[in-house]
């Protein structure tokens, strides 16, 4: 996985100039007392803007995330995830897109390695200088391979995601997204819906924090765990 990012940023500075940006993010928090907690998370994110089919923008993201908690030296979670999206704008706002999920959390989700492949339209219903909503539909391809004897599932589904995003003033961006994946198979049980409300402070023209919440609830989780799952996460970065 670290040579993929290191070859796809290599490849896309070499071709995108001022249209390719990188950031790197981290975040610590520790607590001592009656309880000791140690909770670390870090993130890499590459955005590559370019033109593409008849001369409509084209826009490429990875992300690359890690967490790590612990509670009274032991483990309490830890997670590692990566996203792949390639986004297609065709005509009036209506757009194509493409993405590749992946997560790995074997000791608190029963996931060696969650794997979502999705293609789908979508359309851009608002945008002005500091606003945009979109709204997009797809289908996806599923592998669940499980970190336990359970047998490795795959399955198709429905997608369904809302994007929102607000720059509030020169200095912060309020986002948000709310993504849904049903199976089509034992369909209104098999369902996972995820939501993300982060907001971003640029600190200096390089310099930026990151105050997020994520909520993700699965109806059908691993046998055993639990359906809903929050992160609440505080990160410093860097944009280059």
């Amino acid at each position: 996985m670290r040579q993929l990012v290191l070859s796809l940023a290599a490849m896309l500075t070499l071709f995108g100039g001022s249209n390719l940006q990188q950031s790197i993010d981290l975040g610590f928090t520790n607590t001592t007392g009656n309880s000791k907690t140690t909770n670390v998370n870090g993130k890499y994110g590459l955005l590559y803007k370019t033109t593409g089919y008849n001369s409509q923008p084209l826009d490429l993201k990875f992300s690359l995330s890690a967490f790590y908690a612990e509670n009274d030296d032991v483990k309490s979670n830890e997670e590692y995830t990566s996203s792949l999206s390639l986004e297609q704008f065709i005509y009036n706002g209506w757009l194509g897109y493409f993405t590749f999920d992946w997560l790995r959390n074997p000791d608190f989700k029963n996931y060696d390695g969650k794997y979502e492949f999705g293609l789908g339209a979508g359309k851009e219903v608002y945008k002005d200088e500091r606003s945009s909503l979109k709204l997009k539909l797809g289908v996806g391809y599923n592998v669940l391979d499980f970190a336990d004897e359970t047998s490795t599932d795959t399955f198709a589904s429905l997608l369904q995601q809302i994007d929102y995003t607000n720059k509030l003033n020169e200095l912060s961006l309020l986002y948000g997204s709310i993504r849904a994946n049903e199976g089509f198979e034992d369909w209104g049980d098999n369902y996972e819906i995820k939501g993300t409300l982060g907001l971003k402070f640029n600190l200096t023209n390089s310099v930026h924090a990151v105050l997020e919440e994520q909520v993700t609830y699965d109806n059908l989780p691993p046998a055993g765990f639990k359906k809903t799952d929050t992160k609440t996460i505080v990160r410093l970065g860097v944009t280059f």
